[in-house]
């Protein structure tokens, strides 16, 4: 089900993100409710890292992402902007981040900010994602 209360936008001057996995800019109708969904990681339920690969911590992360959307009522196709912490960030992480962000949003992909850290708030966190998602009201 597609959220119509949410405008997705690349203007023209700017180059397609698509392949990337994000939209430039994503405008939410007035009459809705906003949530904020707080960094997920590659963790389990218990809070403790499921392993020390970037894949898997990835593919965990956006699993938490899921499920903390629900929590709150809201989809992946509600999610207006994503900001995405990558340790020791190169090429290839930069191809599996877009490959997930592309499988969860499809063309409707939310804006999106990618920030290089050298660490994260625990010892072996490789990636963190939080989410902005509007939800319409009915």
């Amino acid at each position: 089900m597609v959220n119509e209360g949410l405008k997705f936008i690349n203007p023209a001057g700017l180059n397609n993100p698509s392949s990337y996995g994000y939209t430039h800019v994503v405008a939410a109708s007035p009459g809705s409710t906003t949530v904020y969904i707080s960094g997920q990681y590659g963790a389990d339920e218990n809070g403790n890292l499921i392993s020390d690969d970037f894949t898997t911590q990835l593919k965990q992360s956006f699993t938490n992402l899921r499920i903390a959307l629900a929590a709150a009522g809201a989809r992946p196709e509600d999610v207006v902007k994503i900001t995405v912490l990558s340790v020791d960030h190169n090429e290839e992480k930069q191809r599996l981040i877009s490959m997930e962000r592309n499988a969860m949003w499809g063309d409707r992909k939310p804006a999106s900010t990618l920030i290089p850290v050298p660490k994260l708030a625990l010892d072996g966190m490789l990636f963190e994602i939080d989410a902005v998602a509007v939800i319409p009201e009915n």
